[in-house]
């Protein structure tokens, strides 16, 4: 009743990831900073845009995956699972493989880290929220299992043998 369903790995790559984002930021903000002149106007917008909604999203996704694996609450975990795969990956994705923004060296680097953080963070939390899904679900089916013994429906057991019955369609009296 109870076991813990948390992750050890996830919780792990989530430690080492709140270390890391910062390193992130920094080398892609200075990388940003040096190769800002040399962009065409629309991956200046699209770049600053996308470094201003990565940490926002960061910050919120790294909260959630903590609260959500170390308490067991499986709707902040959904939520660190989401914002993971439909945010934040492709926005990686898109700083690692589109050589519009020139990437350099160092920032494929550290993107190729982080997503690999991502990868690793999203199949993780799969397994660790369906784990926790499939708890709270036994838990529910128990606990109602539990409730029906205690209290059963009222004059079920009282009725005699003929009242018992139940008709079947097309048959006779």
């Amino acid at each position: 009743d109870n076991e813990i369903v948390s992750s050890l790995p996830l919780q792990m790559s989530l430690y080492f990831n709140v270390y890391f984002f910062p390193f992130w930021w920094l080398s892609t903000v200075v990388i940003l900073y040096q190769k800002y002149p040399g962009l065409s106007d629309y991956y200046k917008f699209i770049l600053v845009t996308i470094m201003i909604l990565a940490s926002l999203i960061e910050v919120i996704r790294l909260y959630l995956g903590y609260m959500g694996n170390l308490q067991e609450k499986v709707p902040e975990l959904a939520g660190f699972w989401l914002l993971s795969l439909l945010l934040q990956l492709p926005i990686i994705l898109f700083l690692l493989f589109n050589e519009g923004v020139k990437i350099q060296p160092l920032e494929r680097a550290v993107h190729i880290v982080f997503a690999a953080f991502l990868a690793f963070q999203v199949i993780a939390a799969f397994v660790t929220l369906k784990r926790m899904v499939n708890k709270l679900a036994t838990h529910f089916r128990l606990k109602e299992f539990h409730r029906l013994e205690e209290q059963p429906v009222p004059g079920f057991y009282s009725l005699d043998k003929a009242e018992r019955a139940v008709p079947m369609a097309g048959r006779g009296p």
